[in-house]
C-alpha cells in the first residue's frame, strides 16, 4: 500500500506528492504548523487524506504542547484548529476531521480527573482510528462500486482519487482496483488534469505500481474518444457533495460529466460519507478555492504566458447532480434523487440496533 501519510514517533510522515512521479521523497511534520503548510502546499492532497492529515496535525500539536493547565491546552487546540481550517476551503473532510477531533477533546474534558498526558494519548488514538477507518471505507467503496464498472472496457478518470488522495487504496481508483481484483479487464484513461497535473503525475504513477494499464490524455481529448466509443464509464472522486447531489471536484470534472451525459456514458462519483455536506443545500453554496496564478503561468519553473496576462485558477468546479449516474460511498450506492436516497440511507442506518 502506498504510504500517503503515517504517524511516527518523529512526527507525521508524508510522501511529497509535488515530487512525484520521478522522485519518491518523504517529509516529516514535527508541528501542527508543519502539517498546515504541507496541506496548503499540496504535498498532501485529496479530500480524505487532507481530513486525516488535519486530525493528525491536531494530535501532533497537542502531543508536542508544553501546556501545564487544561485552560492553556484548550486555547492551543482552538488555535491549531483555526490554522488548519484555513488551509483548503473546498474539501469538507478537512472541517469534518477538525470538528471530530474537537468533539473528542471536549468529551475528554468532561472526564473527571483527566490529565494532560491522558488527553494527548487519547487524541493520538483518535487520529489513528480515523486513519484506519479511511482505509476500510475505501475498501468498502470498492466492494460497492466494482459491479458498476464494465467487465471489460476503458474507464476515464479525472484528477487523482486514489491511494495518494486517501490513507490507502483510494476512492475512485479504489473502485477500479476492486473491479480488477474481481477479474474485470479494465484499462484506465487518466486526464492529465491541468494545471497541477494530478492525473499525469499521480494517477498514472500509482496505477502503474499496480500494473493496471493506464494511458494519459490531455484534458481536451475526452470528447473525441467518447465519440469514437472508446470510453465505457467515467469515475471521479469528490471534495464536497451537497445535500442535493451536486459534486465539487477538481476543475474540469464538470466538462467531463457533460460530455459523458451527451454520449450516454455513466458518470460515477466515489467518496466517503464524510464528503457529503448535508448542511450545504446545493453546489452554488460550495466555496471554490482560488490558487496562485503561478500554477498556470509557469511549468517546471519556466514561464509559459505573457507578462501581465490575466489568469483564472479555480482549483475546483461543481457538477450538477443531473449529470451524476450514482454516488458510491462506504455505506452503499446512492441514486437520484440524491436528497431522498441520502435520507433513506441515514434512516436505514439509524434503524439498525447498536451491538
Amino acid at each position: 500500500m502506498i504510504p500517503t501519510l503515517e504517524w511516527t514517533p518523529e512526527g507525521v510522515r508524508f510522501i511529497d506528492q509535488t515530487k512525484l512521479p520521478l522522485d519518491e521523497i518523504y517529509v516529516t511534520a514535527t508541528s501542527y504548523q508543519d502539517v498546515a503548510t504541507i496541506i496548503r502546499d499540496m504535498i498532501v492532497r485529496g479530500a480524505p487524506a487532507i481530513g486525516v492529515s488535519a486530525a493528525m496535525g491536531i494530535a501532533l500539536g497537542v502531543d508536542r504542547s508544553s501546556a501545564t493547565t487544561l485552560s492553556q491546552l484548550t486555547a492551543e487546540v482552538e488555535e491549531m484548529s483555526k490554522v488548519l481550517a484555513a488551509t483548503r476551503p473546498t474539501a469538507v473532510n478537512l472541517f469534518w476531521a477538525i470538528d471530530r477531533m474537537n468533539e473528542k477533546y471536549k468529551e475528554l474534558l468532561t472526564t473527571p480527573g483527566v490529565t494532560i498526558p491522558e488527553i494527548k494519548a487519547a487524541l493520538i488514538t483518535e487520529a489513528q482510528a480515523m486513519y484506519d477507518a479511511d482505509i476500510e471505507a475505501c475498501k468498502q467503496m470498492g466492494a460497492h462500486g466494482a459491479t458498476l464498472l464494465p467487465e471489460e472496457g476503458t474507464v476515464l478518470t479525472h484528477c487523482n482519487a486514489g491511494a495518494l488522495a486517501t490513507c490507502g487504496y483510494g476512492t475512485a481508483l479504489g473502485v477500479i482496483r476492486a473491479a480488477v481484483e474481481r477479474g474485470h479487464k479494465i484499462d484506465v484513461l487518466a486526464d492529465e488534469t491541468r494545471p497541477y497535473l494530478q492525473g499525469a503525475r499521480l494517477t498514472a504513477w500509482e496505477l502503474m505500481q499496480d500494473n493496471i494499464p493506464t494511458t494519459v490524455l490531455c484534458d481536451n481529448m475526452a470528447g473525441t474518444l467518447m465519440r469514437q466509443g472508446r470510453i465505457q464509464a467515467v469515475i471521479v472522486g469528490a471534495d464536497r457533495i451537497a445535500a442535493n447531489g451536486d459534486v465539487a471536484n477538481k476543475v474540469g470534472t464538470y466538462s467531463v460529466a457533460v460530455l459523458a451525459k451527451e454520449h450516454g456514458i455513466p458518470f460515477y462519483v466515489a467518496a466517503p460519507w464524510s464528503t457529503i455536506d448535508l448542511a450545504t443545500a446545493h453546489g452554488d453554496q460550495i466555496p471554490i478555492e482560488q490558487r496562485s496564478p503561478v500554477e498556470v503561468t509557469h511549468s517546471n519553473g519556466k514561464q509559459m504566458t505573457p507578462h501581465g496576462v490575466g489568469i483564472e485558477n479555480p482549483a475546483f468546479d461543481v457538477t450538477p447532480a443531473k449529470y451524476v449516474t450514482a454516488i458510491i460511498t462506504e455505506r452503499g450506492v446512492l441514486q437520484a434523487p440524491y436528497k431522498v436516497s441520502m435520507k433513506e440511507m441515514l434512516d436505514a442506518e439509524s434503524a439498525v440496533p447498536a451491538v
